[in-house]
């Protein structure tokens, strides 16, 4: 196999997924840009959008990095099993990375505001949206990471080419879809939206 072959088998697979990036990217931009009530109603919730969406990446591309290699090397089947403790650890643990991260991420650009003295929405608030943002993104990541690195295993497909993209595009459509929810819900339980 040339080199040639090589670069152009890796463009085959991994075209369609960046191309689904590139759209799921702008869809999210719109998305982005019709939250300018909630943008106000939550000072500092911009500050948030960045980390929040890079966590998503980071975590859960880690976990379809993991589920990827424990493939390659037999550990674990392609199909999700009962009994399966080791996926099912992998994907306890990025949850719970992913609502730990986001509670990080709040809590961190709480302090900066306000240490900068700049306008920030109360604690609580910034952190109940990066608590619920991050659980039900991380449920749907978690879902679409492993079934898409099965599904392309399965095959014949390299996940590891697969992940990143998806995750990415996932990401960033769900990320901001439910932090859209996310600010809505809290806002709504604190009786200010």
């Amino acid at each position: 196999m040339t080199v040639r072959d090589v670069a152009v088998e890796a463009y085959r697979e991994a075209l369609p997924a960046l191309s689904a990036s590139l759209v799921g990217g702008l869809v999210a931009g719109v998305v982005l840009g019709g939250m300018r009530a909630e943008l106000r109603a939550v000072p500092g919730l911009l500050v948030l959008v960045p980390a929040l969406l890079a966590t998503r990446g980071n975590v859960y591309g880690s976990l379809g990095a993991r589920v990827a290699t424990a493939l390659h090397q037999g550990l674990i089947e392609p199909r999700v099993t009962a009994g399966d403790d080791r996926l099912q650890a992998a994907a306890a643990a990025a949850l719970a990375n992913g609502v730990l991260t986001s509670t990080f991420a709040a809590v961190a650009a709480f302090f900066l505001l306000t240490l900068l003295g700049s306008k920030v929405a109360p604690l609580p608030i910034l952190v109940g949206v990066a608590i619920v943002a991050g659980l039900l993104s991380g449920i749907v990541l978690t879902a679409v990471v492993v079934t898409v690195v099965f599904a392309g295993y399965r095959r014949g497909r390299n996940p590891d080419t697969l992940v990143g993209p998806i995750v990415t595009t996932t990401g960033d459509v769900f990320g901001i879809l439910f932090l859209l929810i996310a600010v809505r819900t809290v806002l709504a339980i604190a009786g200010v939206f």
